[in-house]
């Protein structure tokens, strides 16, 4: 027994120097699989000795706690909220103020992350207590889902008596596009924006929810600091980042309100090119002296202010609205747009997620209507301009009968989804059919949607397993498919085989199943054969594996039609096992970026190269950046490397790092 409880110290310690490397150094030393199964590991012992659970126990993030209700906190001191700037007029009144006390001042100027505002408790060293704002003086607690926040230590690096931070709980447009992809196809109502989503997430009463989110924390503030020997707001973020908290690097120091301008104004053509939404800039006096001496207003600081980015809100006309039935089956209607630009690229369509939000904005074909991009990834109606309507203008009505195959549609109680009630439409047979071959699946370079929709109506293939019985002769006839074409595309057909069982796994469009589940299910079960004989309490003991993730894959694999399914993939020589034999980690704990036009692999493929070997494929340049693999037309991220003296390889010099590998 004493062996298993210096086992779980060990593995503490060694899954919290993980989320350091992770989280706070941006390193990371291991991969997802050996954190993964670290993790398994911990909470196996820690469920065979419940007494050695710790509130700081790196198990505490994984959820999986149903609140009954929320209890009220009252927040030491009130939160405030800023007074808003618009224009560089709005700034230099700020200023003017400003400078009618003090003469010199030095100002602070950190991005305006668009989530919510999180206050943490730590007391000697440990997290007891996580807050929402509220109306800013009491707020609900939400300690169970701010736990499963991985970028915010559950433990300080050096402990003190008592500690209150201040910061944004915030979801990455990469998590943002997931849910709401996931939401819709499920026939859920989907999040209007990262702000909406992450508050909807970490105000979950079942935390393991909020773990499933990926959401993540930037810390910014700290009550008392003076106590600690803190005399600005610098102070305060350089001794955040020392407890272990992630600050958001993006921050300057300007001691002119025309630089602070200038500077407002360049990141508002710049504000799409983080990984997460930002909707402004806050501006704060340095000196903490200073600000005790400006004082409060009865709502705000004046010692600070929030400029607002304008909002990029683009008009054009719906011109028709068209159904998309998706692989559940799901009919999504889609706006089509006169084309418009917005947020860096042009859009001509826009999703309306459902019938009850066309009723709910009153959207008619034929509409004038503002759009833009949610989290700047997803173009969105918001309103529609009733005041240019023409009455020519028509309602859209969902059909009873799909669109595709002209089966009844339905619509399930409780669900804002109509769906297709046909298990064999060719809508679903084909939409299957494209995430089957997509990239994150089993990659079938060159058989895109026309391709396969040419295939479906030759009667060539009726599943995505039919793929592999296609022959040269099935394939020259097709439309601009030439003889170089048809080889190609049965070699990356025949390499496709050999792909493993995480991707097939997502391949198979299990729902609520992702790329990350696909490689959680892969780690934990070596096999398909495994993995189609696990029972619900099995699967739910996995990390990350909710209850809707567990009932899905006990469905799926339960089904007739699945089994037969995975027979031919299997006859047909597909692998269905996962690797065992591990690569030599030569990029363990390096961030690599990559950038710039490659001619030898993909983006997802060089990715998935440096993160098989133990690297961490970051988006942006940083000091801890360990090299830069640069293309064609590589742009500010090289500059940047250049500027840092950060090393920068071609394709060829990093290939040869991978010959040299053994």
């Amino acid at each position: 027994m004493q062996d298993d409880f210096e086992r779980i110290a060990a593995l503490r310690k060694e899954l919290e120097e993980a989320n350091k490397q992770y989280y706070e150094l941006d390193q990371p030393r291991i991969t997802d699989g050996e954190y993964d199964a670290l993790m398994r590991e911990l909470l196996a012992l820690e469920a065979k000795h419940p007494d050695s659970v710790a509130p700081d126990s790196p198990t505490q993030r994984v959820g999986g706690a149903v609140a009954k209700e929320y209890t009220k906190v009252r927040h030491l001191e009130p939160l405030l909220s800023l007074d808003n700037a618009f224009d560089a007029g709005d700034l230099r009144e700020f200023d003017r103020r400003v400078r009618q006390v003090f003469a010199e001042v030095e100002y602070v100027v950190e991005l305006k992350i668009d989530g919510l505002t999180v206050a943490l408790t730590y007391v000697d060293g440990l997290m007891v207590r996580g807050a929402t704002r509220g109306d800013g003086s009491v707020g609900e607690e939400i300690t169970a889902n701010v736990k499963t926040v991985g970028s915010i230590p559950l433990r300080l690096n050096k402990p003190v008596a008592k500690l209150s931070v201040r910061g944004e709980g915030y979801m990455p447009k990469a998590s943002f596009a997931r849910l709401n992809q996931e939401r819709e196809e499920e026939g859920l109502s989907t999040f209007a924006n990262p702000r909406n989503a992450a508050a909807g997430s970490l105000r979950q009463l079942n935390s393991r929810i909020t773990a499933e989110r990926k959401l993540d924390y930037f810390a910014y503030q700290l009550l008392s600091a003076n106590e600690l020997g803190l005399n600005n707001q610098i102070d305060v973020l350089n001794y955040l980042k020392e407890q272990g908290f992630v600050v958001n690097p993006e921050y300057k120091v300007f001691h002119d309100i025309e630089e602070v301008i200038k500077y407002c104004e360049e990141m508002a053509g710049e504000r799409h090119r983080f990984p997460y939404d930002i909707d402004g800039l806050v501006i704060k006096v340095n000196d903490f002296d200073l600000q005790q001496e400006l004082g409060f207003t009865a709502k705000s600081p004046r010692w600070a202010i929030s400029y607002k980015f304008p909002a990029e809100q683009v008009e054009t006309v719906v011109e028709d609205i068209i159904l998309r039935v998706g692989r559940t089956g799901v009919l999504t209607p889609t706006a089509v747009l006169q084309a418009v630009p917005v947020a860096g690229s042009t859009v001509s369509r826009a999703t309306l997620h459902n019938l009850d939000n066309i009723r709910e904005k009153d959207i008619r074909i034929g509409d004038h209507v503002l759009i833009h991009k949610a989290g700047d990834v997803i173009p969105e109606v918001i309103r529609v301009l009733p005041e240019k309507r023409s009455g020519e203008e028509r309602f859209f009505e969902m059909p009873e009968l799909c669109p595709e195959c002209q089966s009844p549609v339905l619509r399930e109680e409780g669900e804002a989804a109509y769906r297709c009630q046909s298990i064999s439409c060719p809508a679903q047979q084909r939409e299957g059919i494209i995430h089957f071959v997509s990239r994150d699946a089993m990659a079938i370079d060159g058989l895109g949607p026309a391709v396969i929709q040419q295939l479906l109506d030759a009667d060539l293939i009726k599943d995505a397993a039919d793929l592999y019985a296609l022959s040269f002769e099935d394939l020259v006839p097709l439309e601009r498919m030439g003889q170089k074409s048809a080889e190609n595309l049965l070699k990356a057909i025949a390499d496709s085989k050999e792909r493993g069982l995480a991707p097939l796994i997502f391949a198979l469009g299990i729902r609520h199943t992702g790329v990350k589940a696909g490689k959680i299910l892969a780690q934990t079960f070596g096999s398909m054969e495994k993995l189609q004989g696990a029972g619900l309490e099995e699967l739910l003991a996995i990390p990350d594996i909710g209850p809707g993730m567990a009932e899905s894959l006990v469905q799926f694999f339960g089904m007739e039609s699945t089994e037969r399914f995975l027979a031919k993939l299997q006859e047909a020589g597909v692998k269905m096992t996962a690797d065992i034999s591990a690569r030599p980690q030569i990029f363990a704990g390096k961030s690599i970026v990559v950038t710039g036009s490659l001619e030898r692999w993909e983006r997802r493929e060089i990715e998935t190269l440096i993160e098989e070997r133990g690297g961490k494929a970051a988006s942006s340049v940083s000091k801890k950046t360990a090299f830069v693999v640069a293309g064609e037309k590589a742009g500010s991220k090289l500059v940047k490397a250049q500027d840092l003296g950060i090393a920068v390889l071609t394709e060829e010099e990093f290939e040869l790092m991978l010959k040299d590998e053994s």
